[in-house]
């Protein structure tokens, strides 16, 4: 992947081979804009959050600042670019 490339979204990783587009602002809620993210981030994000929550919230630190996205972030900064592993769903 080429240096210069974007960092991913939510974790600030560099991206690897696989790079998923998320909608900040969900496109049921008439978001247009995408933002590069690894697919562990991006499932990660849509266990924890449902898109009309995901609509009230301005960019990737509110998210960032969650107890439980701070915790999966703590736990991937170190893995390759290309890791993955099953995400569970919030009960």
């Amino acid at each position: 992947m080429d240096e210069t490339a974007e960092p991913c979204w939510l974790c600030g990783r560099p991206l690897g081979r696989k790079v998923e587009r998320h909608h900040p602002q969900p496109k049921s809620r008439g978001g247009r804009e995408t933002v590069p993210v690894h697919p562990i981030c991006h499932r990660t994000i849509h266990a924890r959050y449902s898109n009309a929550k995901l609509a009230r919230l301005d960019g990737p630190d509110p998210l960032r600042a969650d107890p439980e996205i701070a915790r999966f972030l703590a736990w991937v900064k170190d893995k390759p670019a290309d890791f993955h592993a099953p995400t569970r769903r919030r009960r």
